[in-house]
């Protein structure tokens, strides 16, 4: 089954507000289980879209953690006594 963008924009949207603690932290499963429960919870979903969201959001897990990460990188930014120099490793 196709995704339609209102379907992706509600994925996408459910991603962001999920704290990134979780994205980082879950197994593939259980971020796919909590996406898709999230998403469920605002939209009646038949058992065709599940399927379908499952496959996608699966498809897309290092993306999904990648942005959680960079969210992280933008609210903990590393200042610069913080950062090492190639010398210190």
């Amino acid at each position: 089954m196709h995704i339609n963008s209102s379907m992706l924009r509600l994925a996408w949207s459910v991603i962001e507000d999920t704290p990134s603690s979780e994205l980082l932290t879950l197994t593939d499963t259980a971020l796919i289980k909590l996406l898709l429960q999230q998403i469920a919870s605002k939209i009646l979903l038949s058992g065709e879209e599940v399927c379908a969201l499952y496959s996608y959001i699966g498809s897309r897990t290092a993306l999904i953690r990648d942005t959680a990460e960079s969210r992280d990188l933008k609210v903990y930014p590393i200042s610069g006594r913080d950062r090492v120099s190639a010398a210190q490793i």
